[in-house]
């Protein structure tokens, strides 16, 4: 009688088996997907990085520009540099220029302008 009961208990059941390849199958496609998207999180992360080092890079670069041309612009630095080239050129005396403002455009172009 006992080595009836131990034949019957020692066989696995074919659905306990499938229940237990399907729970695999599931868990390692679960991995699967999970480091398929945090390799996209990390590469899209990499790239976000590089834009916002170009764009600083880009910022710096055009505070630069600007210092280089308000360096250029100054008066003194351009009356020293007309001076060192030995330039014709005379200051104008305040009161001999005028300023004009622009006229304000037409609303509408009339019809006798020409195309």
């Amino acid at each position: 009688m006992n080595r009836r009961r131990q034949e019957a208990h020692h066989r696995i059941s074919p659905v306990v088996i499938f229940a237990l390849i399907l729970a695999g199958a599931i868990g390692a496609f679960g991995g699967i997907t999970y480091v398929y998207f945090r390799n996209c999180q990390i590469q899209t992360a990499r790239e976000i990085d590089a834009v916002e080092r170009r764009i600083e890079q880009h910022k710096l670069d055009i505070r630069t520009v600007q210092m280089r041309s308000d360096q250029i612009l100054n008066l003194f630095a351009i009356r020293k540099t007309l001076e060192e080239t030995g330039t014709d050129l005379v200051p104008i005396p305040v009161g001999v220029s005028e300023d004009i403002l622009p006229s304000d455009p037409p609303a509408v172009a009339s019809a006798s302008a020409s195309l």
